[in-house]
C-alpha cells in the first residue's frame, strides 16, 4: 500500500505540470485510454458520474464532454490537482479522500477512477467507499497501468518505467523522485486476473478487463448488484 502524505504531496509540487508530463511520457496514448473510458460510460447515459482521485480532471472532462446531460463530480484530497481541474473547466470538484467520501449511500450512476487506485493507502477500503456511493445496478471503471504479459516486452517496458521516465520527468517538473516512486507502485498493484479478484472480492460482479497498448494499461469494469 502507499503512502498517502507523500502522495499528496508529490501532486500537489507537480500540479501545474501534470498534464503535459503525462502527455510526454505516454507520448499522448493517454489521452485516447481515458477518451476510451468516456466512451464507455456514454451509451448508459449516466445521471450522475463520479470521478475519484481526478487530479488535473483529465478523465472527468473527457466524460463531462462525451456526457452533456450527466452531472460530473471530480473528487481528490489534493487541492492544488482540483484548482487545475477547476482552471481546465470541471464544472465541480469536492475535495475528499477517497476512504472517506462524503457522499451518501446509492447515489452514483457512474464511478470512475483514473490511475488513481494504486497511490490509495486501502485498496480494498477505496473500493468498499466506491460499492457504497454506486446506486444498485451502478458501474465502476478503473483505469490504471498494468504490466505486459510477454518477456520481452515486460522486460522492455521496466527499462523504460524505471529509468528512462524518472528520468524525463525529472527535467520537465524537477521532481524526479516522484516518478521513481511511480514505478514502485506499478510493480506492487495487481493487474489483470489478480485485479478483478480484488475487485470482485468488495461485492462487485461481472468484472471485466481490457488491456490496452499491449497490457501497460488495462480498464477494468465491474457491477455493482
Amino acid at each position: 500500500m502507499q503512502d498517502p502524505k507523500y502522495v499528496k504531496d508529490a501532486f500537489a509540487d507537480i500540479a501545474d505540470k501534470y498534464v503535459l508530463t503525462n502527455h510526454v511520457l505516454s507520448f499522448g496514448v493517454d489521452i485516447l485510454w481515458r477518451r476510451k473510458v468516456a466512451k464507455m460510460v456514454s451509451p448508459r447515459n449516466p445521471i450522475n458520474v463520479l470521478d475519484i482521485a481526478t487530479g488535473s480532471g483529465d478523465l472527468a472532462l473527457e466524460i463531462q464532454k462525451k456526457c452533456p446531460g450527466s452531472e460530473v463530480i471530480g473528487s481528490d484530497f489534493c487541492e492544488p490537482m482540483l484548482q487545475q481541474a477547476n482552471k481546465r473547466g470541471l464544472k465541480r470538484t469536492v475535495l475528499a479522500d477517497a476512504l472517506h467520501l462524503p457522499f451518501s449511500e446509492d447515489h452514483f450512476d457512474v464511478v470512475t477512477v483514473g490511475f488513481g487506485l494504486r497511490n490509495m493507502a486501502d485498496w480494498s477500503g477505496a473500493l468498499t467507499e466506491m460499492f457504497r456511493v454506486l446506486s444498485s445496478g451502478g458501474w465502476l471503471i478503473i483505469l490504471d497501468f498494468s504490466l505486459p504479459e510477454g518477456f520481452i516486452s515486460r522486460k522492455l517496458y521496466r527499462f523504460y518505467l524505471h529509468k528512462i521516465l524518472p528520468a524525463v520527468a525529472g527535467l520537465i517538473t524537477g521532481k524526479r523522485s516522484a516518478y521513481q516512486y511511480l514505478g514502485g507502485t506499478i510493480e506492487s498493484f495487481p493487474s489483470g486476473k489478480d485485479m478483478c479478484t480484488l475487485i470482485e472480492s468488495n461485492g462487485f460482479n461481472h468484472t471485466k478487463l481490457h488491456p490496452l497498448s499491449g497490457g501497460i494499461a488495462t480498464i477494468y469494469s465491474a457491477e455493482k448488484k
